[in-house]
C-alpha cells in the first residue's frame, strides 16, 4: 500500500473511531498492528465484534470478508462485520458487509 492510499485508510478509520463515540461508544479506538499475522482488525472497543475498515478504490468483498474471518479468529470474536468507504461520502454512508454465518447468529439472538 502506498503511503497516499494508507493515510487514506488511516483517516477512514479515525473518522470510523468518531462516528461510533458520536453514537454512544465511548470505548472504541484504532486498532494498531495491521498486517500482523495476530491481526484483529481495525477498530476495537466493541465487545464481541471484529471491525475491518476498508477504503479501496475497488472493492473486493471475497479478499475483504476472508481477511474479517481471519480477524475474528484471532480475535476470538463471534461477530464482525467489514465497513467499506462509498466514494465521496462520510461514515454513515459506508456499505457495512457480514459474513453470512454472523448475520445466521444476529438473527437468532434477536429473534429468540
Amino acid at each position: 500500500m502506498t503511503t497516499k492510499n494508507k493515510a487514506k485508510g488511516s483517516q477512514y478509520e479515525r473518522d470510523i473511531v468518531k462516528a461510533l463515540n458520536e453514537a454512544g461508544f465511548p470505548k472504541v479506538e484504532r486498532m494498531y498492528g495491521a498486517g500482523r499475522q495476530d491481526d484483529r482488525g481495525d477498530i476495537r472497543g466493541l465487545e464481541g465484534w471484529t471491525i475491518e475498515a476498508k477504503n479501496h478504490a475497488k472493492i473486493d468483498l471475497p479478499t475483504f470478508l476472508s481477511e474479517l474471518k481471519v480477524e475474528m479468529v484471532n480475535a476470538k470474536t463471534r461477530f464482525g462485520a467489514c465497513l467499506v468507504k462509498k466514494r465521496g461520502k462520510g461514515v454513515s454512508e459506508s456499505y457495512v458487509v457480514i459474513p453470512y454465518d454472523v448475520l445466521l447468529l444476529l438473527l437468532k439472538e434477536t429473534n429468540a
